[in-house]
């Protein structure tokens, strides 16, 4: 197979993932000091032949890094060209004078892709944001030696060896037991398997406010009272009070008391007072009639 072609499919495992293992497995590894001479070239001349010789060399580390998150349910391809991209992140990074080899510096920047991903992707609904979340959706099923819930011994036991709260370690037990549901399943969504649980969409047994008739039409003409009301005693007040309250309270662009004592040729406080006694006389009105 052409050299060239083999990058291209090594890089893009799309189709048959036998195929691009197949790919992958005949790339060759390379010495130490070739290593070193490539990443040398990329640093200090940004020799992009030779970081493509880095990764590629580089690329069965990905598929072995992904092949350990297949429990979760997402295509191998899939998290193998996330790894793929965190590969090229490290061999970016990659710094030769530390004296390390490329492959245990290149993991964390491989699996922090895949993590990314996974997260991502592994239900509708983002399933952890903090950094202890994100440490506890990753550890928590490798510490089950059960099938059931944790009990509160072992919710203490696996907080204290990952540093979270308790109360952290019950939360994400909740999330990976429950299963992202759609808000409104059709018939044909559903399973009809009867060894299968029902599974009840919550537009089935949540309430739609606005199907209730008599509550908006309660509502509507109890919003019409008080407008009516509020006019009417607008009515009783005189000018000068009804537009500092209109001014004040009612208008998008409000005036100050600063603008209105200028309008008016008073003191701000003075404003203030006819504020005051309009709105007392406001509520007492409102009150009243009530």
């Amino acid at each position: 197979m052409d050299s060239n072609l083999s990058s291209s499919l090594a890089l893009a495992p799309i189709g048959d993932i036998d195929s691009y293992m197949k790919v992958v497995n005949k790339l060759p590894v390379l010495e130490e000091d070739d290593e070193i001479a490539l990443a040398k070239r990329l640093r200090d001349y940004n020799d992009i032949e030779a970081a493509r010789k880095l990764v590629l060399s580089h690329l069965r580390l990905v598929v072995s890094i992904a092949r350990s998150y297949l429990g979760y349910g997402l295509p191998l391809s899939d998290l193998i060209q996330e790894g793929n991209i965190g590969l090229m992140k490290a061999v970016k990074h990659f710094d030769p004078d530390v004296g390390s080899r490329l492959a245990p510096f290149a993991v964390h920047w491989i699996k922090a892709e895949i993590h990314d991903y996974v997260i991502k992707n592994w239900r509708m609904v983002k399933i952890a944001t903090t950094k202890a979340q994100r440490k506890l959706f990753f550890n928590l099923r490798k510490s089950k030696k059960r099938v059931g819930w944790f009990t509160q011994k072992e919710m203490k036991d696996v907080a204290d060896n990952l540093g979270v709260d308790i109360s952290d370690v019950a939360e994400m037990e909740s999330r990976l037991s429950g299963t992202d549901v759609g808000f409104n399943i059709e018939d044909d969504d559903t399973n009809n398997d009867r060894y299968m649980p029902v599974v009840v969409s919550p537009n089935t047994y949540l309430e739609d406010e606005n199907s209730n008739f008599a509550k908006n039409i309660e509502i509507l003409e109890s919003q019409n009272f008080e407008l009516s009301k509020l006019k009417q005693a607008l009515d009783c007040l005189d000018e000068r009070s009804r537009h500092i309250i209109e001014e004040r309270w009612l208008k998008d662009n409000k005036a100050t008391l600063q603008d209105l004592a200028k309008k008016y040729n008073v003191s701000i406080e003075r404003v203030r007072q006819l504020e005051n006694l309009a709105l007392a006389k406001i509520k007492d009105f409102v009150l009243k009639g009530s």
